[in-house]
Formats: structure tokens, C-alpha cells, sequence
């Protein structure tokens, strides 16, 4: 069978012996061989003598991000910002200012601030009654300032308002980009955390009262302070637009002052808003002039709740005209001052005689007078 089958019985022995490496690939090992000490003797020469210094360093750099990352502590999430000149346009801004915790209880001492925002061309003329004002406050409130872009402030740096520029555009009376200016002075004030009521005056705006009558008046209101009625004549409901429908209905439409208070939850929906924003920017034109109804209109329909129907700012348009009367050097006597003070409003749903915390318009030369008084009849 073994012969049949073709196996010879020395065949097997045969297959069994192990045959020696070829010749090449023994060289070939040999020489990897080589080259492995010969890399190891010159890593050990170079570390001996160069050290080991740029390498470490080298891989410190790239893990350090990570270790930043790992080590920020909450004080780095809740400062505000030093450097008001940032470089966000304005959809990065309102996207970043539109960040709102979850959690309603704060796990910091949070002292809440009045954010004071100064909707101005250029310079401040009665800067020196505000700074007065604010004298001895320096916790409780913060500054911003929107001017023209080709402005330049001569603050010096003892000035609660040095520094305080925010990145500004061209903003046009009675159209959109007023507004624009306006929720931008938001935007840049809700990234202090700490800013719980927003205030829009312009540079003709004076306080009432000392700082800490305001502060308390803001703190213990159940409502912001947002001028809105319904007018029925041709400058309120005569200037509503069919294409605002369904998002405005005529008898949703509300006018009111553009000089406002709002507490940060208002803030925040000014400024992430872009449901009533398209409409009144493609449909409010002069004669419409948005700045009297988007934000009224807009806080009406979505928290009518939440404001008081009224601003804190008091101006007088018993002279007529597009815009209130303008007061001088000469209009400020004790006697005037008293009646700007008079009041008979709502406060907190009760009868109140303290209803105007500013006033406007008043000229850069009311500042000498102003100053002269601000003691005797603001308090300050």
C-alpha cells in the first residue's frame, strides 16, 4: 500500500528536519540589528548632553489647553467684561448675550446692579451731575455708552465713564437702526451678570433723585417701566400696517416714549427676538417710526403683565412739535424743578407721587445751574 499509495517510508523522517535561515535574511537581521543601537546610543549622547527640557515642554504645550480647561474657576464664568471694544458683530453679540442659566439660585453673592445705557451722539454735557450722582455707588450699577462710531471720548480715567464705549453703529431717528443701537447697549450689558435693570437715557437726561431712592424704586417694583397705550388717532393706530398681521393685530398695536427700564428677563427677549423684529423693520417706515412701537408693541403682546405701562422718564410736549421742549440755563429755578417732581401715578398696582425718576431734554447749559441745586432739590 505505502508503494501504491507513492510514500516512501524515509520520506517522513525528511519533512521533519528544521532548515537553516537563508543567508540574505540573516544579513538583513544583523544589520536592523545595527541600526537599533546605533539610534539608541545617539538618543542617550543627545539627552546627556542637550537635556530633556525642549522635549518636555514641548508635550506640556500640547496637554496645557486642556489643563486651563480643568482649572477655570466660576470667577471666570460670572466677571464681567474689563474691555468694552470687543470684536463680535451684532449676531454674535446677541447670541452670546442671550445665555441664561437654568438654575434660578445663584451660588455666589450676586449684589444685582442698575445698568445705565447712554444712547448718545457724542460727548456727555452733564456728565458732572451724573457723576455726582453716582458718587459713592460704584457696586450697585454699571455704565454704557453708545455713541457715533466717529466719536472719540476724552474721559479722563478718574471718570465712572472712561471706558465705557461699547462698539457702535450710525443709529437714525424713527428707524430701525435706533432700535438696533438700542438692544446693542442691552446685549453689551447682559454680559455683566450681575445686571439686573437696564436703563436707556440719552445726554440730555438728568436723575430726580439720589441713587439710592432709584435703586430701591427699581428693586421693589413688581413691574419695568415701558411706555405703551393704545392710540386710536393717526400717530398711534393710523400708522399700523396690514402686513403685520398675524404677528400684530391692530388692536395689539402700542405706542409709547423709546426711554425705558426693563429687569434682565425683558432684556433678554428684547434682544434674542426675531419674530416681531422682521415685521416692523420691513413694514414700520416713516411715517411709522419704530422706535415708538416695536418695543411697546412687542412686550405688550408677549408680557403686557410685566410692564407698568409707563416710563420713568419725564419729558414735556406741551409746546408742540415732533420733539419735547428743550430746557436751558435760564428755565432752571427751584420753582420748575419742584413741578417736574410732581407726580400721581401707579406704583405696585397703589397710588404714588414719586412716578418720574429722570427728566429730559435739558441743554448743556442747565449743567452750572443744575449743579447749584442737585444738593437742595435731588438729594445729591
Amino acid at each position: 500500500m505505502a508503494v501504491e499509495e507513492g510514500k516512501e517510508p524515509g520520506a517522513v523522517s525528511r519533512t521533519n528536519q528544521v532548515r537553516p535561515l537563508p543567508l540574505r535574511l540573516l544579513q538583513l537581521f544583523v544589520l536592523f540589528l545595527f541600526l537599533c543601537i546605533g539610534f539608541s546610543v545617539v538618543s542617550l549622547y543627545t539627552i546627556r548632553h542637550f537635556g530633556i527640557e525642549s522635549t518636555v515642554t514641548a508635550v506640556k504645550s500640547n496637554f496645557l489647553p486642556c489643563l486651563e480647561e480643568l482649572n477655570v474657576s466660576l470667577g471666570e464664568w460670572i466677571k464681567a467684561p474689563v474691555d468694552l471694544m470687543h470684536s463680535m458683530n451684532d449676531e454674535e453679540l446677541f447670541w452670546r448675550a442671550s445665555f441664561v442659566p437654568r438654575i434660578k439660585n445663584y451660588p455666589f453673592q450676586r449684589v444685582p446692579k442698575v445698568g445705565f445705557m447712554f444712547l448718545t451722539k457724542g460727548p456727555l454735557p452733564l456728565a458732572p451731575l451724573w457723576e455726582r450722582f453716582f458718587m459713592g455707588h460704584h457696586e450697585l450699577f454699571s455704565i454704557y455708552i453708545h455713541s457715533l462710531p466717529s466719536f472719540t471720548p476724552n474721559f479722563t480715567h478718574d471718570s465712572v465713564f472712561h471706558g465705557r464705549q461699547i462698539p457702535s453703529q450710525v443709529a437714525e431717528w424713527g428707524r430701525m437702526s435706533m432700535c438696533d443701537a438700542e438692544r446693542r447697549l442691552l446685549a453689551n450689558a447682559l454680559l455683566d451678570i450681575n445686571n439686573e435693570w437696564f436703563i436707556l437715557v440719552s445726554e440730555s437726561c438728568i436723575p430726580l433723585y439720589n441713587f439710592s431712592v432709584i435703586y430701591n424704586y427699581l428693586k421693589n417694583s413688581k413691574y419695568s417701566f415701558v411706555g405703551s397705550f393704545d392710540d386710536l388717532g393717526p400717530y398711534g393706530r393710523g400708522r399700523y400696517r396690514l402686513e403685520m398681521a398675524p404677528e400684530v393685530n391692530i388692536t395689539e398695536w402700542r405706542k409709547g416714549a423709546q426711554w425705558f427700564e426693563v429687569d434682565r428677563k425683558l432684556a433678554l427677549n428684547i434682544v434674542q427676538d426675531t419674530k416681531f423684529y422682521r415685521k416692523f423693520k420691513e413694514f414700520c417706515q416713516p411715517p411709522c417710526y419704530v422706535d415708538e412701537h416695536y418695543f411697546p408693541t412687542m412686550l405688550t403682546i408677549e408680557f403686557g403683565n410685566s410692564i407698568a405701562n409707563r416710563s420713568v422718564t419725564w419729558v414735556d410736549w406741551s409746546r408742540g412739535g415732533a420733539h419735547p421742549a428743550t430746557f436751558g440755563g435760564h428755565d432752571i429755578t427751584k420753582e420748575f424743578l419742584a413741578g417736574v417732581l410732581e407726580g400721581n401715578c401707579s406704583y405696585n398696582d397703589q397710588s404714588s407721587t414719586i412716578c418720574a425718576l429722570f427728566a429730559r431734554k435739558f441743554a448743556p447749559s442747565s449743567l452750572q445751574p443744575l449743579l447749584s441745586l442737585a444738593s437742595e432739590v435731588f438729594g445729591y
